[in-house]
């Protein structure tokens, strides 16, 4: 399942040199993968009911093309893999005219919520995959 979160790159987004900063990419991607839980019906509570949290624990990005205030993008969020207790999401951030912005793999992790050590993806969460 793909996911797409829409939104307008606002002013407080922008840096010195006019355009979003490198740090607010990461912010917009953060805010895709919650869109992709949200549609998944994997909310924090539902997932913290299994006793697992997700955690990040790489982020490969490449910037593709500056976004600058007033843009609209979207952020597309698709699973890609999973393994035992870490999968990938693919994401890409697109504008307006269609033209790749940035995109990213994302590599999370499951863990246990109580000993806070990693834990085998639950059944709901690997059927996404």
């Amino acid at each position: 399942m793909q996911a797409n979160l829409e939104l307008i790159v606002r002013s407080t987004e922008i840096d010195v040199n006019g355009h979003v900063n490198n740090a607010k990419y990461l912010e917009y991607l953060e805010w895709g993968r919650e869109e992709w839980y949200e549609q998944a019906g994997l909310h924090y509570d539902v997932l913290l009911a299994m006793g697992v949290q997700t955690v990040t624990v790489n982020i490969n990005i490449n910037y593709r093309k500056e976004c600058r205030q007033g843009d609209r993008l979207t952020v597309a969020t698709t699973p890609e893999r999973a393994g035992r207790s870490s999968y990938v999401l693919k994401q890409e951030i697109v504008n307006e005219k269609g033209e790749l912005c940035g995109d990213a793999t994302v590599t999370c992790v499951t863990m246990d919520s109580n000993t806070r050590k990693s834990r085998e993806l639950p059944p709901e969460l690997r059927s996404q995959f």
